[in-house]
């Protein structure tokens, strides 16, 4: 059995839904899970700032205006009036509901619960539409099976036990339709897997059903080598490993969220990234497989802020190290790169929501610099150190632009640097032109 993700934009509309059904209605059994329409996360997101707010009738005014963007949608997406009368019904329903918290308490519980409506609209909808058309289909609620325990990590043992109770109830079915995103945590409340986790949600069920293959569907052929926004003649790396693919995911390739790589990997099932636009092309296969002595792409992760703390105390000081580290592990701040000397240590991070905590604290240990709006560029490819020549290749390339730090031995995988973030297309430009040229 396969795992078919599809993201916001493969269901954006009526004629793209329409398409995924062509896609997946192939004879063979397997599991679809989708995320919300395009768009519909960010508008529930912004009618809970207005309930929050108190402002009623500024929330109604948007799930009004929401509304009618799906009802456009189920005129266009159903051929007959049955169909399109139970999809408007259960429009009706939803949308009732999200009114209905304008009339209690708005809390953190209730964003999550106005929030998980997107993906119950666009399975509602989509598996209707299969019905319409006489696939043998049925709709699998996440909400009975994906769970978060008390640390908000995924309870991998109830996952699988209770999709397996699910799938085992209809297992003459061809396709099964759920939802990516939303669970619910260890109180029974509803919840989510934080923005991507629809990409987690397929690596999950992926794992707990022991899928043959995980399929991404996006709007974009694989994972490109280099950022088309900002180079040009990019194309899409064929095969990746799974580090390879986890490093770049994390160091700004948008097409695939970080956290979804590691059930996968666990379970050593590949993932295959796909484009719903050109469901020909050969996109990206993730696995345990690499093209040995290779670099493969290159990526960028914006809004980072280096941190230099300079000591004369550090030199031959055991325990400074630690120190340093347990700041940030106080504030909840994670360290992306580290480099040390014998009299200092540099790291960077992405969250500044602590930053004046943090700096106020390490001055204790030294003197603090900040530098701001920076960018980390990593590269990414079968790198061990054995492999000779390749830093100097990397390094060369970057022989142009000013770096404020250099990480590289952590893993076999990456090189990255930090520099200024007007410096970003020029380096990635000249990355591109050494590497892949």
């Amino acid at each position: 059995m396969k795992v078919l993700k599809f993201g916001g934009t493969s269901v954006g509309s009526a004629a793209r839904m329409k398409n995924v059904a062509k896609l997946i209605c192939d004879g063979e059994q397997k599991i679809v899970i989708l995320s919300a329409m395009s768009g519909t996360t960010n508008n529930l997101i912004e009618i809970s700032d207005y309930f929050y707010k108190n402002n009623i009738s500024g929330a109604l005014e948007k799930i009004n205006i929401l509304q009618q963007k799906y009802a456009d949608v189920v005129d266009e997406l159903y051929s007959s009036d049955e169909y399109k009368s139970e999809a408007k019904l259960n429009l009706k329903n939803i949308f009732e509901y999200l009114r209905s918290f304008s009339k209690s308490v708005f809390t953190l519980f209730e964003e999550k619960a106005i929030l998980a409506q997107g993906e119950l609209l666009s399975t509602a909808m989509f598996h209707l539409y299969l019905q319409e058309i006489g696939e043998n289909s049925i709709l699998l609620p996440a909400l009975e099976f994906m769970r978060i325990d008390k640390n908000a990590e995924p309870d991998t043992a109830f996952i699988a036990e209770n999709l397996a109770k699910q799938i085992a109830t209809q297992p003459d079915k061809m396709i099964y339709i759920t939802q990516g995103f939303i669970c619910r945590n260890f109180y029974g409340e509803i919840d989510n897997l934080q923005r991507g986790g629809s990409d987690y949600t397929a690596s999950l069920i992926g794992a707990a059903v022991n899928a043959d293959e995980i399929q991404i569907w996006t709007d974009i052929d694989g994972m490109h080598n280099n950022d088309p926004r900002f180079v040009e003649g990019t194309k899409p790396v064929p095969v990746l490993h799974f580090e390879e693919a986890a490093e770049l995911a994390y160091f700004g390739a948008k097409i695939l969220h970080p956290t979804c790589i590691l059930p996968a990997k666990l379970a050593n099932i590949p993932v295959r990234l796909l484009n719903t636009m050109e469901p020909k092309a050969p996109g990206t296969l993730i696995s345990t497989k690499s093209k040995k002595g290779k670099i493969e792409a290159v990526a960028a992760k914006d809004g980072i802020t280096a941190i230099k703390i300079k000591s004369g105390r550090m030199l031959l000081a055991h325990g400074f190290l630690r120190k340093v580290f347990e700041i940030f592990e106080s504030y909840h701040t994670p360290i992306d790169m580290v480099t040390t000397s014998e009299v200092g240590v540099s790291v960077s991070i992405d969250n500044v929501k602590r930053l004046d905590e943090i700096v106020n604290d390490l001055k204790k240990f030294g003197t603090v610099t900040i530098d701001k709006d920076m960018v980390i560029i990593c590269v990414v490819g079968d790198m061990p150190f054995e492999n000779i020549g390749f830093q100097a290749k990397v390094v060369g390339a970057m022989s142009e632009i000013p770096v404020r730090m250099i990480s590289y031995g952590g893993s076999n995988y990456n090189i990255s640097f930090l520099i200024k973030a007007e410096d970003k297309r020029r380096a990635l430009n000249a990355l591109s032109h050494a590497l892949f040229n």
